[in-house]
């Protein structure tokens, strides 16, 4: 994978979700490397990493365990890279400082509950839509999954091109995720959601519940938070300066 890199200090780790490359994704976050070192990898088919097959979760967290998690670090994820950085940590759970994740579209988590059954569907036929043009499944796409941005007509290439790449990736609904060896790991775990839709808010008290971690809500951008800038910025921070501190770290 090709890794983006800015600033110096601490290593935090930032795992790009659906459509953005590293780059592009965690623009707003630019601020943090006067501090921090940005490590914010593109996911395989995005930015300039190379596609090898469909997007997969579980095979992308070998990628990210093996290239990123060598040495100690803090891990960030968000969306489809929130599942992503989840199988990664525990991979390689004693180089990980601390655990963020961002709205996971895992569904799987809170199967039964009719809200979130009704969004992991609707992200799984987003997923599946190979029969549309780009353009068309990415307005669908970003209206799903609650990504609060207006597109150009037509949009821009980028968005193009990653929606290209997105479809027919791994659904996350299939993710049985680790939560209970998350739960045992020696890292604090912050989950963060946008306070923009019940069925994320649903899988992120669920998470945050069964693995004991930490939880805040960043509202403004929907599913896109870390677009909200300073508010996520300063609480990601924190988080990040306490798990420096504390003994497990």
């Amino acid at each position: 994978m090709y890794i983006h890199q800015w600033g110096r200090g601490p290593r935090v780790v930032l795992v790009h979700g659906g459509v953005l490359g590293g780059r592009e994704t965690w623009r707003a976050q630019r601020e943090l490397s006067e501090r921090w070192t940005l490590l914010a990898p593109d996911r395989p088919g995005h930015g300039r990493t190379p596609g090898v097959g469909r997007q997969d979760f579980e095979i992308e967290s070998l990628l990210v365990a093996e290239q990123l998690l060598d040495r100690p670090v803090h891990l960030v994820g968000t969306s489809y890279g929130a599942i992503v950085a989840m199988y990664a940590a525990v991979r390689s759970p004693r180089n990980v400082l601390s655990l963020t994740v961002i709205e996971p579209p895992a569904s799987g988590v809170a199967r039964g509950v009719p809200v979130v059954d009704a969004f992991g569907a609707r992200v799984r036929a987003a997923l599946e839509a190979v029969e549309l043009p780009p353009a068309t499944a990415l307005r669908e796409f970003l209206a799903v999954v609650g990504a609060q941005v207006e597109l150009a007509d037509p949009p821009a290439p980028v968005l193009i091109d990653g929606m290209r790449r997105l479809l027919g990736a791994r659904p996350p609904d299939e993710a049985e995720l680790p939560l209970s060896r998350l739960r045992r790991a020696p890292f604090p775990m912050l989950v963060v959601s946008g306070g923009h839709m019940d069925a994320n808010e649903i899988i992120c008290d669920t998470i945050a519940q069964r693995t004991g971690a930490a939880r805040a809500v960043c509202p403004g951008s929907g599913h896109l938070v870390p677009d909200t800038g300073k508010p996520f910025n300063d609480v990601l921070e924190r988080f990040l300066v306490a798990a420096n501190r504390s003994p497990s770290a």
